[in-house]
């Protein structure tokens, strides 16, 4: 194909590959927030996606509201265990943090079994009973959004951070507006159908590598 192939060492891969998403991004003429980049930018080089750089929200302040929490040991509640075992569990560690994902939980499944209803809602049901400042990483489950967003409606728990990503095709633009629309909780939401538990990680870590 006439294309060179760079030699590049392995510890230098990631490095080179986020200087060219920053080219990328300039030869569209796309400016990206201070604040906002490292996360947009990760988003980019684990999808290869640049649609990520417009369609990625952010609610005032949510990164350095976020950071805060986390510095002050807040914990991550993910719908899933692929993004579980995405997020850097060692580095947030350092800060106090710790990781959850409730959805392999024996009651968590006899709970929807029960209740004809999915394990991803009782997991959103279950996270409640944590005694610790929480933030939200959803990237596949729009009914986990949707429990989430009906749980903070009832007072019943009070996100430091939403990331909202799921990914698909049913109730997955809806679920995110429900997001959009709630007061005072600050939110990274993915619009349209994409996202995924891949995406859903890597804002994770995004924030986790800026403590």
């Amino acid at each position: 194909m006439g294309t060179e192939i760079e030699k590049i060492p392995p510890a230098q891969i990631e490095k080179r590959s986020f200087e060219i998403i920053t080219e990328e991004l300039k030869e569209r003429g796309i400016v990206l927030q201070d604040r906002q980049a490292p996360i947009i930018k990760r988003c980019i080089h684990t999808s290869a996606d640049f649609d990520y750089a417009g369609n990625l929200v952010f609610s005032e302040k949510a990164v350095e509201k976020a950071l805060l929490a986390l510095r002050r040991g807040a914990c991550i509640v993910t719908d899933t265990q692929m993004a579980y075992s995405g997020i850097n569990k060692k580095r947030l560690a350092e800060h106090g943090g710790e990781v959850f994902c409730f959805m392999a939980d024996d009651d968590v499944a006899e709970r929807a079994q029960q209740r004809g209803t999915t394990r991803a809602v009782v997991s959103m049901e279950k996270a409640c009973s944590l005694r610790k400042e929480l933030i939200f990483a959803i990237g596949n489950a729009p009914t986990a959004l949707i429990r989430l967003c009906e749980l903070i409606k009832e007072g019943k728990v009070s996100p430091k951070l939403i990331i909202g990503v799921p990914v698909g095709f049913v109730n997955v633009v809806q679920s995110k507006e429900m997001v959009l629309s709630l007061d005072d909780v600050p939110y990274i939401v993915a619009q349209g159908r994409k996202g995924g538990s891949n995406i859903a990680a890597c804002i994770c870590n995004a924030l986790i590598y800026q403590l």
